[in-house]
């Protein structure tokens, strides 16, 4: 059984594994970066999101 490309269904090659090349790995990367790849789940509430926590990180990382 011959493995196949997950973004065109090429037989896979070994240096691009598990694509068939470096254009599909690419094309792959490109979706996970765009969000293309997204699980289902529940909308997230904005109130529930601590910005205050994430910019208290980034302030701790210019002081180091």
């Amino acid at each position: 059984m011959t493995k196949r490309c997950p973004i065109c269904a090429a037989p896979a090659v070994r240096d691009h594994a598990p694509f068939c090349s470096r254009g599909c790995a690419s094309r792959d990367l490109l979706r996970w970066l765009d969000e293309g790849y997204r699980l289902p789940g529940a909308p997230v509430d904005p109130e529930m999101i601590d910005v205050a926590g994430a910019e208290g990180l980034d302030r701790r990382r210019d002081t180091d």
